[in-house]
This record gives C-alpha cells, structure tokens and sequence, in this order.
C-alpha cells in the first residue's frame, strides 16, 4: 500500500507499526496497563526507512510502554532529529 506516512508526512510504501509492539502483548504489565484496543493501535509508516528507524533507534519494551502514542514518538529526541533529516530528502 502506498500513501502518506503518519511519522515524516512523505508519499511512499507503507506498513502499519503496531505502537506497542505484538511481541509485548501478552505480558502481564501490558495486560494489566493497556486495553486490546489501545495494544491494537498503530500508525502507517514508510516500509524501508521509517519503521526500520523506529525499531534501531528504541527497544520493543521501551517502545511500549514510553511511546504508545504519535506524539510521544515524535517527541523523542532521536526520531525527531531523524524526522526533520528525512523530510528532506
């Protein structure tokens, strides 16, 4: 599917993110802190250099339970300075 990536706003590939990773949504904690619709929350973000930067840049738990939102994604310090590079390229 292509379209417009939720994380940089560029026309390209696209793949849903899982905001809390599948692989944490059975853990206890995540059960207990977070509903199946809000572990079932995602974004569309671009195939090949979005997501693969998301996950190099923060860990499967970190990524769960920090930045369980657009926002708070966008608010950490690496992904923004990695948004505001790939924006213009």
């Amino acid at each position: 599917m292509t379209g417009k990536c939720e994380l940089c706003g560029r026309e390209n590939v696209l793949t849903f993110h899982h905001l809390i990773p599948v692989c944490l949504h059975k853990n206890k904690w995540f059960k207990k802190n977070f509903s199946r619709e809000e572990m079932a929350r995602g974004i569309n973000v671009c195939k090949y250099d979005c997501h693969r930067e998301i996950h190099n840049v923060i860990s499967e738990k970190e990524l769960g339970r920090s930045f369980y939102t657009l926002d708070k994604l966008l608010r950490y310090p690496k992904i923004k300075k990695y948004v505001k590079y790939i924006q213009k390229q």
